[in-house]
């Protein structure tokens, strides 16, 4: 499946999990209201997987996933320390 670079013109697949996790979370609140902002809490749970996945598509090498990511190495390299990711 070749997303491409849609997300930014149209939803897409991951756009709709975010858009269901995210109506689910407001369900399960029960009209409280969240404990945390929601758009640091939406995207710690995003970005860790995300960048777990490509290193892995990247076979562990740093800076061709950082290219796949669209952010610099050294960037890249501090998320990866704040993740705890190996």
């Amino acid at each position: 499946m070749n997303m491409g670079c849609e997300c930014m013109q149209e939803e897409n697949e991951i756009a709709r999990y975010v858009r269901k996790a995210v109506n689910e979370y407001f369900k399960d609140l029960d009209g409280e209201e969240p404990s945390c902002a929601m758009f640091n809490m939406v995207m710690n749970c995003v970005e860790k997987p995300l960048i777990e996945t490509v290193l892995i598509h990247a076979e562990g090498n740093q800076t061709r996933a950082a290219e796949l990511l669209g952010i610099n190495r050294n960037t890249l390299r501090k998320k990866i320390q704040e993740h705890g990711i190996k």
